[in-house]
């Protein structure tokens, strides 16, 4: 969830290039000759390498499972997948898009919601539906930084994993994410076989890992909680800004750990493995002939805000840093844009409009985050104009642009008329 300044933190990676630092112990890695054969201790099959051939038959079998599971239900004449991208603060976004859905009345049941970084705390909630919208709107708008972490600058860097401690951030996720919680989640996996999806990256495999939230909330012991709870964590576990998150597994009778950070470091916003659907219909194991819409929310700006950079390497960095993940992000929407054509799936993008234009002093700032949920809360209940192709896919990007934001704006202007119809004066 969390973005730092990168000024501080190439700061930190500069010093800590010139100097001996202090390293922090830790169990041994998975040896590369058993990658694809650990699993957590306790836990098998609750996550899946999705760039795998073993973690996409074990997601196909799993999908399989579900529907061949007895009792499993299925009422829906249209299924709703949701992806939901990091973005730090501006999840806010988000957040307010999916409650302003809410009030408009026509928000569906998802039958697959995806997250990284902010995008997978606000996940489980969005899987969950409205009856926990509050909790969108009190994380986005009522937090500020000392909620998030507690900085302990370049002393945690060089004797450290980190720039910062997020320990307030795991009480805010322990304070949401109960027992009760994950019942709710469970029983949504088992009986309707609706899937709650949260990325991380292993950085010692350099791999990105997919976890079946849902599968892991039906084991339903205290450590399934804690671990629930730590791969939220994780997820938002920027690197060098925020500590990595440990996780103990196991391959062939030992006990290894693995290192595990920000989905973002992998991928910024993801719908499935296109491989997945591939071997699906390869082998004609699941079809449906059900009409199939993909929602993505971009918690970002299509457009790079302008900003003239000082001629100092710090400046420079950072700012090519910021483009890189600009970069990334097209990227995946592309990516998730082919498979969904191939796979016959609606495609559909909402994203921060450069007409958004609160000021933003530092991260985590009350007032913006604010303004931002509300921006998106508005839109929400106006009924978002979703693009239906990604940026610069039939028009210039910046035209692509300027025709979302008209259509916002339509938007806004027919929902304000008709929650706040002008009054009639006598004649």
């Amino acid at each position: 969830m969390p973005r730092i300044n990168a000024n501080r933190l190439f700061m930190s990676l500069l010093l800590l290039s010139l100097t001996a630092c202090t390293t922090l112990s830790r169990q041994s890695a998975v040896p590369p000759s058993l990658h694809g054969k650990e699993q957590v201790i306790g836990m098998p099959g609750i996550r899946y390498q999705g760039f795998s051939e073993h973690g996409i038959n074990a997601m196909l079998k799993d999908i399989q499972s579900g529907i061949a599971k007895d009792g499993f239900q299925d009422t829906q004449s249209v299924s709703a997948y949701l992806s939901i991208s990091g973005g730090g603060d501006n999840g806010a976004f988000g957040a307010g898009l999916l409650t302003g859905w809410t009030e408009r009345g026509d928000r569906p049941v998802f039958n697959l919601v995806t997250g990284v970084s902010t995008g997978a705390l606000i996940a489980p909630f969005a899987y969950l539906g409205p009856d926990y919208d509050y909790v969108l709107k009190r994380v986005y708008t009522e937090i500020k930084a000392d909620d998030i972490f507690i900085n302990l600058g370049l002393m945690g860097a060089l004797f450290g994993d980190s720039l910062a401690d997020t320990t307030p951030l795991y009480r805010l996720i322990s304070e949401y994410v109960d027992e009760q919680l994950l019942e709710k989640i469970a029983y949504e996996y088992q009986i309707h076989n609706r899937w709650l999806l949260v990325a991380t990256t292993n950085l010692d495999a350099g791999t990105p890992a997919i976890w079946n939230m849902g599968k892991l909330a039906a084991v339903g012991t205290p450590e399934s909680l804690k671990l629930f709870r730590k791969i939220l964590l994780a997820s938002a576990a920027i690197p060098g800004a925020f500590p990595p998150v440990m996780i103990d597994v196991e391959a062939e009778g030992k006990s290894y750990q693995e290192m595990h950070v920000d989905g973002g470091a992998s991928v910024e916003v993801f719908l499935y493995p296109a491989a997945l659907g591939a071997e699906a219909r390869r082998r004609g194991t699941v079809s449906s002939v059900r009409k199939r819409q993909e929602y993505i929310i971009r918690n970002a700006r299509l457009d790079s805000e302008w900003k003239e950079i000082q001629r100092n390497t710090l400046s420079i960095l950072g700012r090519a840093v910021n483009q890189l993940i600009q970069a990334q992000g097209y990227g995946d929407l592309y990516r998730i844009y082919q498979t969904a054509q191939r796979d016959h799936v609606g495609f559909n993008l909402a994203y921060i409009g450069p007409d958004f234009n609160a000021p933003h002093s530092e991260e985590f700032d009350r007032k913006y985050m604010t303004a931002l949920y509300q921006y998106g809360h508005k839109l929400g209940a106006a009924g978002y104009p979703w693009a239906k192709y990604p940026p610069g896919y039939e028009y210039a990007l910046d035209q692509d642009v300027r025709k979302q934001v008209v259509l916002q704006q339509q938007a806004l202007r027919r929902y304000t008329v008709h929650k706040h119809p002008a009054k009639k004066h006598p004649q």
